[in-house]
């Protein structure tokens, strides 16, 4: 990566609109991620956190507003963009008619990577899916298909991995397994940008937290200084005062 590559944000979202009829998902959000964080962006249910994730990925198309990875405008310059991005989603869609590592071959071939089976292999113990790697997708559990989400995520080496809700509705030992992963790739630089509802892995994973409510961008900065902010223990008590705040 050069120097420049380096001093770039990996997330950077200027005046972004979009609106689905009547309905304003997006009202003009700014927010920026530098490379390496580990960064959360909450908000109640209907917020915009999906829709926002959904235009950054290219899954649909702001109405106004720039958004770039790494540098690279997701519209304009969306094969680098692309590349760029790891994204997991919160629904479970898979191809019933492959194993779990054809699944992760084909995937690695939408980016054009022929030799990919070493790093397919670590992406399969850290997941701790080595034993299941043969197993057809249909036979496989609901949490067992959450991870080879994360693994068709991971298989390019994003540098910027978005979690849109992992850890729904799954069991302890994925969590845990999960985080431990996650944590190792934040380590090695990765970004990591990450929806959840279980503010309490926010608050133990995150430096700094945004909010997003009813479309607008309600805060941005340090988890200690939203708790200090709002006067609060918990990220979850920070969270619902400043929801408070806003709608009085």
């Amino acid at each position: 990566m050069s120097s420049l590559e380096q001093s770039l944000p990996a997330v950077e979202i200027r005046a972004v609109r979009k609106s689905y009829g009547a309905l304003q998902a997006l009202q003009g959000v700014d927010l920026t991620i530098e490379q390496g964080e580990f960064f959360a962006l909450l908000g109640p249910n209907g917020a915009g956190k999906t829709t926002l994730i959904s235009v950054l990925a290219g899954l649909a198309r702001a109405d106004s507003g720039t958004l770039k990875v790494m540098g690279h405008e997701v519209t304009q310059d969306y094969r680098a963009a692309r590349r760029a991005l790891g994204v997991v989603p919160q629904e479970l869609v898979f191809d019933p008619f492959f194993s779990v590592r054809e699944t992760l071959r084909i995937q690695s071939g939408y980016f054009g990577l022929r030799h990919n089976d070493d790093w397919i292999d670590e992406i399969l113990e850290n997941l701790h899916l080595t034993d299941k790697a043969e197993v057809n997708m249909r036979a496989l559990s609901g949490g067992m298909k959450r991870r080879v989400l994360i693994g068709q995520a991971l298989v390019h080496r994003p540098p910027v991995i978005v979690l849109d809700e992992p850890t729904a509705g799954v069991d302890v030992e994925l969590r845990q397994t999960l985080w431990k992963f996650v944590q190792k790739l934040n380590g090695a630089g990765h970004t990591i940008l990450l929806t959840t509802h279980y503010l309490e892995e926010a608050e133990a994973l995150c430096q700094r937290v945004a909010v997003l409510h009813k479309g607008k961008l309600v805060a941005c900065e340090r988890i200690s200084d939203l708790l200090q902010g709002q006067q609060a223990a918990t990220l979850e008590e920070a969270f619902m005062g400043l929801i408070r705040d806003v709608e009085a």
